[in-house]
């Protein structure tokens, strides 16, 4: 009666004991449960090579990335680049350089052939003025022209034969028409104003001509 007589202190006491039993009993059973979300001590793992998923487990790891070696490649092919690069521009400004001299040269072998007939012609000049006998005048200036037309003929220039030849519109230059002496010279060259002139058989320079009509 003392018990359940809820003025009696020994009540409120045993209410106290009543409801710490129940929070320890609730407690342990708590704590016999499995925790959510543990993982299970006889779950296996799949280590099967040939399993789906499992292709490059066992596979060893290259000694050298694969990025390394593109790397090294593209260094390589760089320097190769870059070496070739400068090779042709040394090329380049060399052949440059050889066409400069060479364009400035060109007529090198010319010149010194026709300076030995300059000095001819100073030679002629000094006997013209010293008023020595014609004769040798005459034979010293046509020696003067002998040796320049030597000279030119040695270097391929050869002079062109137009006079009493058909007018050729790939050779001559018609300067003026006359009218013909016989009926055999119509459209032939009676004249020449102007030799044509032949280097290494190309023509440099058109012949001017008179043609009969």
């Amino acid at each position: 009666m003392i018990l359940t007589d809820k003025k009696s202190p020994f009540f409120a006491l045993a209410k106290k004991l009543t409801l710490k039993v129940d929070y320890q009993k609730s407690f342990m059973e708590e704590k016999e449960m499995p925790a959510t979300g543990t993982v299970d001590n006889n779950v296996t793992i799949n280590t099967d090579e040939n399993a789906a998923g499992s292709t490059h487990l066992n596979e060893p790891i290259a000694e050298e990335p694969e990025t390394e070696k593109l790397k090294a490649e593209l260094q390589e092919q760089k320097d190769k680049y870059l070496r070739l690069m400068a090779e042709f521009d040394n090329f380049r400004r060399r052949t440059a350089k050889e066409n400069i001299e060479l364009r400035q040269t060109a007529a090198k072998d010319v010149i010194i052939s026709l300076l030995e007939v300059l000095d001819d012609c100073d030679r002629a000049e000094k006997q013209l003025k010293s008023g020595a006998d014609i004769e040798i005048q005459k034979e010293g200036i046509m020696l003067v022209f002998n040796k320049l037309r030597n000279n030119l003929q040695s270097k391929g220039v050869k002079a062109m034969e137009s006079l009493n030849t058909d007018f050729d519109v790939e050779k001559h230059e018609a300067i003026t028409e006359i009218p013909a002496p016989t009926e055999a010279l119509k459209g032939k060259v009676l004249d020449e104003v102007e030799k044509g002139y032949y280097l290494n058989e190309k023509i440099i320079r058109f012949a001017k001509v008179v043609v009969g009509k």
